[in-house]
Parts: C-alpha cells; structure tokens; sequence
C-alpha cells in the first residue's frame, strides 16, 4: 500500500494541514489562525475524519532544532523534550509546533511521528560561515552558532531548480531567497547549504513582514540602557512591529498592502525591504565560485512580481536582469531569453519536503535518530 503522510506546520499564527501520497497532495486544510492547545486535537480529528485513506505517518515542521534534532527524527518522549530546551531561539514557531505534536500523537498513537527541522538543511554549514565573533567561552557554553533556518523550503527549491536546469541537485551553485512573512537567503554549493542570511534565531537576517531583520547590536544594547526600554518591549518590537510594518509606520507588513498604497511610507518600507534582500544576495556570492540560478520563493517571491522586479534590478553586477515573466503559475525561468544568469520561480512545497523527509527517515536504520 502506498503510504500516506500526514504533515502539520503550524506557524506562528497559522496552521497548514496536507495529506500526501505518492508525492501528491490529496487533502489540504489552512487556517490563518493557529488553534489552541486544548482545540488542537478536535481540529487534527475533523481534519482526518474526511479524509479516505489511513494515515501511515505524520510529519511535523520543526522551525528550530537546536542541537537536539540536527536532522529528521522520531518524535518519542525523550527527542520532545529535548527540544522544548530550545524553544526560547524561536518562541513565536516552536511551542506552537511542539503542542501541536502532542496533540497528534494523541490523535494518532500507533503511526510514527517525526520531527523535520528547519535547521536540518544548514546542519553542515562550514565553520566560517557558522561561527560568530563571539568569546570562544561564550560559543562554548551556550551553543553559539549560526543555525539557519527556512531548510524545508531550500531543500525543495534546490531539486526543482536543479531539475529545472537539467542539472544533477548535488551539482547546481545557487543562490535562493525565501520571501513570505519571514524572509532569508541561501548560498548553496553542489547542492548544499554553505551559507544563509538567518542564524541563531529567525531573526537575523533581511528584514521581514513583523521582523526586523539585523540591526546594529549597539543600538539595542543603547535602547536598554537607562530604562528607555524593558526586555519585552524590546523583544516585542523586534518581532512584532518591526520588518515591512515598522517601516510603513504601521500601514501594514503584507508586500501586496504596500504595493497597492500610495503612501510614502509604504514606498520607502518596499524600497528598503528590495535593497537589503538584494544585498544579501550578492554577499551571498562570496559563498560560491560559480553561480548557475538566482532562485525566488516563499509567498512572496513566488507571487510578488513586484517584488522580485525591485530585487533583481539592483544587481546587474551578478549579471541578472529584471524578469521579463511577472504572472507566474508553475515553477520555471522568468529572467529575459538569452540572460547571463537564469532567475528562476519555485513555489514553495514544505508540506511535500517534509513528507519526503518523513519517509526518509523511517526507512534509515534506527528509524530516524537525527541527534548527535
């Protein structure tokens, strides 16, 4: 019987429901609203009691791993636990995420469940691009590293961008940028990650819908000094009224919000949104010694042209043109005939990755270990 993978991604403020079989999805359901602990397994049987098939597993995003999942692994008791140590990197994804395996394996105690971590792609990330400038006693004692974060999405990008350029995935040179409410980019070297704009936390980084990206680690250490402002009011700033929202002054943190406004404000958050996205591009470059595909995707670099226009047209240097496709509808080049650099669209498909990983890792030995 072919199996089917039940995979959940539950968001900061969402939750995406897909049921997969044979690399296809035969069920879907997504809320816009993340569900209460206490009405999640209300929420998982609804879900499956329309469903005609039996689930054989159940895949779970995992935003943040830490050093307890490295990569895709059975959600037992003691791997749970491990990683609910970790669930202060990433404390708007990873409690969600955990309550929602409880819930789960509640529903369905007799399938595997496994943990598919968005760090997983970035696990082998090389030294200098993973380590910080920090005292080594720090590094040490606290794990200090670079972690990565949106793997799901690159792991899926990469193989159809390789497929799309008729090229084996373990040989494409890549730069990739995710763009939806969080926002990142990745360098990726004979189909491996070597180097990303996230880090520690899905902070780091580009700026992003709610996030605020990097910013100057002086000027928060100057915010809280002399009581200007409290450790939650920064924390909330920076992750709730920060990114596209902060800079529109409030207007709004969506992309198609801003493109629609006639606000100043919503013009300058777009214009400095496309310019950090596109510098981080190039400094990603500095990662490969060849580049075959500039990748977009995530809800924005998939359906913002816009977007992807405003990115592009700020680097010529790296031989990329602005599309000459803005209405897309299946993965595939949108750069002009005969450009110097393909730029390519992918749709994002975490729920597939993580049904492909999920299977994966029931069919290793050990049934998936994925810890050190």
């Amino acid at each position: 019987m072919t199996p089917t993978v039940l995979t959940v991604n539950a968001g900061s403020s969402s939750l995406q429901l897909h049921l997969v079989r044979d690399g296809r999805v035969v069920r879907t359901e997504h809320s816009e609203h993340s569900p209460d602990p206490a009405a999640a397994e209300r929420t998982l049987s609804d879900f499956l009691s329309g469903a005609d098939t039996e689930v054989t597993a159940v895949g779970h995003r995992l935003v943040h791993g830490g050093e307890a999942v490295r990569a895709p692994a059975v959600a037992d008791d003691d791997v749970v636990e491990a990683v609910r140590g970790y669930a202060d990197l990433a404390p708007l994804h990873v409690p969600p995420a955990l309550a929602l395996v409880e819930a789960a394996r509640r529903v369905l105690p007799s399938v595997p469940h496994v943990l598919c971590p968005d760090t997983a792609f970035h696990a082998g990330l090389p030294a200098a691009a993973a380590t910080y400038a920090l005292p080594a006693e720090w590094r040490r004692r606290w794990g200090l590293r670079r972690y990565g974060f949106h793997g799901l999405s690159y792991a899926w990008a990469t193989r159809r961008a390789a497929e799309l350029l008729g090229r084996p995935a373990g040989e494409v040179n890549l730069i990739l940028t995710h763009l939806g409410g969080g926002c990142s980019v990745c360098a990726v070297r004979d189909g491996r990650s070597v180097d990303t704009s996230m880090g520690f936390t899905p902070l780091e980084g580009v700026p992003m819908s709610k996030r605020s990206g990097s910013v100057d680690p002086g000027m928060l250490l100057w915010l809280l000094s002399f009581a200007r402002l409290t450790l939650e009011e920064l924390r909330d700033g920076l992750e709730h009224g920060s990114g596209l929202l902060g800079l529109s002054g409030g207007l709004s943190g969506d992309t198609r919000d801003l493109v629609a406004s006639s606000e100043e404000a919503a013009a300058l958050a777009l214009d400095v949104f496309a310019y950090r996205v596109s510098r981080e591009i190039a400094a990603s470059a500095a990662a490969l010694d060849r580049l075959d595909a500039l990748v977009f995707t995530g809800e924005i670099g998939w359906d913002q042209p816009e977007v992807r226009e405003a990115v592009c047209g700020r680097l010529p240097l790296l031989g990329v043109e602005p599309p000459a496709v803005t209405d897309v509808d299946r993965d595939g080049v949108v750069s002009p005939p005969g450009a110097r650099l393909p730029v390519l669209v992918v749709r994002p498909r975490e729920e597939l990755q993580v049904a492909r990983e999920t299977l994966a890792a029931l069919s290793r030995p050990g049934g998936g270990g994925g810890r050190p």
